[in-house]
């Protein structure tokens, strides 16, 4: 029975060492079996909204640091706030007060850009001097600033003890704004886009938006939601943080505000606009999210997400980026409910890290479902009044006030009438929010270091991940052939530190002379080799000069097909509504997974060949993988070989294209990325001459001579690119 055994299992090996063998004929070696995919994360589902988010509190002040700067740099980026835009005259209006016994309420609006309208409600105290204030972004209420939750809601409330007047908790907008204003505070109440006085973007866009537009997906004048916009970085929630900057530079510049004692507070999606703001801007002191912080359920609606938001972060880290400074927040029967033990006992070992244990506080009111009712906004007023230094006497009770009506409110009328919206419009704010970000960028092209800074600093959230950023690596051989000249060898190269997998091919010629090479093609690791199975001609070339050669199996290439044909459309997640951040808040786009795949193959032959810098060749379409690889590759990669076949990333008209990346198009395109790969060797092909001036002037800047534009034929492209690699002499000189 043994030798039986023996013998069948002798056959399976044979069977597949011979099916091996045929499918390294048709289309080079394989690292797995037949039908076998890589064991990569991947390959798994998606990420979406409702996933887990868990806050890892780092080891040390310095390593938070680190983070801390690389997490708010991602949000900036990703909100199209990397550069800033333009602070232009906010031209504000206060106009129409209605008094009250120890409060007044005026109207306000001013232009967060030129004509676009921020509109709120701003309360003061009668005393006089200067006073804290309070910024409150209301969240998803019915109406917004306008919220009437009417007499039959409101004795529901005050039955459940959620509230305790008729009168005032018909509004829990306003009345938190009155107490507040009688506790001292001067408070903007100010409208998100499309709710209330903000209609220039109607609600049913910014909020509800569902389905794309074929008339605003074009490569000039785009609206919002469109492949360009994205791929600018272009959102309603960058446009919504935008404007709470905008209401606290207006907040800020009134005679009766100390700046000094500024607090943010708002509940839902409010609380999504609170601790945004206050992980951006430095000038708030004080914090006070409701009922949004957590570990699960990181906002539902479109004004809540942009593309890269939340890619290995979210909510919880977000609010961590404000300590030390008092951050006090709220939980409800919710997606909050969970605080208690997921969430904040991080954050309170963060705050207790820094050296303030004091200054993080959540209040659980799980009895009430999602909220900001009379029960939350007490926790609130007491941690004003102790951050704020208001002298109020605590407990700190409310007492009922005359609510103001949809006309008192509104800040628009014969007077003050509101200004046009709509989607020409929307196509004006874009292209003005577009050329004003460009302007930025042509001025830190300028300068090498400030074009490092922001371009870089730009592309590296673009791509996700940089060399540094990798991981640990390994090699392993699944079989290995000796060439007489060279060996090769294919096998796995695995990312443990991301649960990623590779099939590759690694060619070694018996006496290594100069830096490996990574030979990246449209085809996967299979472009190493003619269809007869023979390793093509240009690769033999560099083996014979001595230069080990390494094909990979990028994502969805090659060994990851079951179907052996080409991706022609990538995933989305489970939710009906077309909006790209809903994927790619969350998930990496195929594209720039395919560079992190580079880089991971980068570091593994740095390592095997105890090399320096590898260089890279990218023809035949691969080209823009290599250029985004150049952009964050550090001094991992040196001499590079691109053919670009100009494309262009705000080209792209569909979002499920594989090529598709948010903000692919805002720091220079293709050309952009490549010119950051300066001073190291370029080898550059297929460029537009406007695409082509734009790395030159980076090389011209440090070393010109390191650029080479080749103009010959198409059919000579790839023998000359490696002559180019060949002349480039010993490892010192290739790199």
């Amino acid at each position: 029975m043994t030798s039986g055994r023996l013998s069948l299992a002798r056959i399976s090996a044979t069977v597949f060492l011979l099916a091996l063998a045929l499918s390294a004929t048709a289309a080079g070696p394989r690292a797995l079996p037949p039908g076998q995919l890589p064991d990569d994360v991947r390959l798994g589902p998606l990420k979406d909204l409702d996933g887990y988010f868990p806050f890892t509190p780092p080891k040390s002040p310095t390593e938070w640091a680190h983070r801390a700067e690389r997490v708010r740099r991602q949000m900036l980026v990703a909100l199209d706030l990397w550069p800033m835009p333009t602070r232009t005259p906010l031209n504000a209006v206060i106009h129409g007060r209605v008094e009250r016994d120890d409060y007044t309420v005026d109207r306000v609006y001013f232009e967060s850009v030129p004509g676009f309208f921020v509109t709120g409600s701003l309360f003061r105290p009668k005393t006089g001097g200067r006073h804290p204030a309070v910024l409150c972004p209301h969240g998803h209420w019915d109406d917004g600033r306008f919220h009437d939750e009417g007499l039959d809601g409101v004795r529901k409330e005050i039955a459940a003890g959620a509230e305790h007047f008729e009168e005032g908790g018909r509004s829990i907008l306003q009345a938190r704004c009155v107490e507040l204003a009688r506790l001292g505070c001067v408070v903007f109440l100010y409208d998100m886009i499309g709710y209330a006085d903000s209609q220039q973007i109607p609600q049913s866009l910014a909020h509800g938006f569902s389905k794309q537009r074929p008339e605003m997906n074009t490569t000039e004048n785009w609206g919002l939601f469109s492949p360009q916009a994205e791929a600018h970085f272009q959102s309603v929630m960058g446009l919504q943080t935008w404007d709470s900057i905008r209401a606290l530079d207006f907040l800020t510049s009134l005679p009766d505000v100390d700046p000094q004692r500024v607090a943010v507070t708002g509940a839902s999606g409010g609380g999504t606009q609170t601790f945004i703001l206050c992980a951006l801007d430095p000038r708030p002191a004080v914090a006070f999210p409701a009922v949004m912080v957590s570990t699960a359920m990181q906002g539902g609606c479109t004004c809540e997400n942009a593309c890269d938001l939340r890619v290995r972060t979210g909510n919880v880290e977000f609010a961590a980026l404000f300590a030390p400074k008092p951050l006090g927040m709220t939980a409800a029967n919710d997606w909050t409910k969970e605080m208690p033990t997921k969430g904040f006992p991080q954050l309170q070992q963060l705050f207790a890290m820094l050296g303030a244990p004091q200054n993080v506080m959540l209040a659980p009111h799980l009895e009430f479902g999602h909220n900001y009712n009379a029960v939350s906004r007490a926790a609130m007023y007491a941690w004003m009044d102790r951050q704020l230094h208001l002298g109020a006497k605590e407990p700190i009770v409310e007492r009922d006030y005359h609510r103001l009506s949809r006309a008192e409110l509104t800040v628009w009328d014969a007077q003050h009438p509101a200004p046009a919206g709509g989607p020409d419009f929307e196509r004006k704010l874009l292209r003005w929010l577009n050329d004003d970000a460009q302007k930025s960028l042509a001025a830190a092209e300028q300068s090498r270091a400030a074009f490092q800074k922001t371009f870089g600093g730009g592309i590296g959230i673009v791509i996700g991940r940089t060399l540094s950023e990798v991981g640990d690596v390994e090699w392993q051989t699944r079989n290995r052939v000796d060439h007489g000249v060279f060996t090769e060898e294919s096998g796995l190269v695995r990312n443990r530190s991301h649960n990623e997998e590779l099939p590759a091919v690694i060619l070694r010629p018996k006496s290594v002379k100069r830096p490996p090479v990574l030979w990246i093609d449209a085809d996967g690791k299979t472009g190493l080799f003619a269809a007869d199975g023979e390793t093509r001609a240009e690769i033999q070339q560099l083996l014979a000069a001595g230069a080990p050669v390494i094909g990979v199996d990028l994502l969805f290439q090659s060994e990851f097909l079951t179907d052996g044909k080409p991706v022609t459309q990538t995933r989305r997640v489970n939710n009906p509504r077309e909006a790209a951040a809903y994927t790619f808040g969350y998930n990496d786009s195929l594209f720039a997974q395919r560079v992190h795949d580079i880089l991971t193959v980068v570091k593994i032959a740095q390592a095997e060949f105890s090399a320096r810098r590898v260089s890279v060749v990218a023809l035949a379409g691969a080209g823009p993988w290599v250029a985004a690889a150049c952009a964050v590759g550090e001094d991992g990669i040196g001499a590079a070989a691109v053919d670009t076949r100009s494309f262009r990333f705000g080209q792209v008209l569909d979002l499920r294209d594989p090529n598709f990346l948010p903000g692919g198009a805002k720091y220079g395109d293709v050309p952009g990325m490549l010119a950051l790969h300066a001073p190291r060797p370029l080898w550059l092909a297929g460029e537009t001459p406007a695409g082509a001036e734009l790395v030159r002037r980076q090389y011209q800047r440090v070393r010109a001579d390191r650029l080479t534009e080749y103009r010959g034929g198409a059919d000579q492209e790839t023998l000359a690119a490696v002559r180019w690699l060949l002349a480039r002499g010993t490892r010192a000189a290739a790199n």
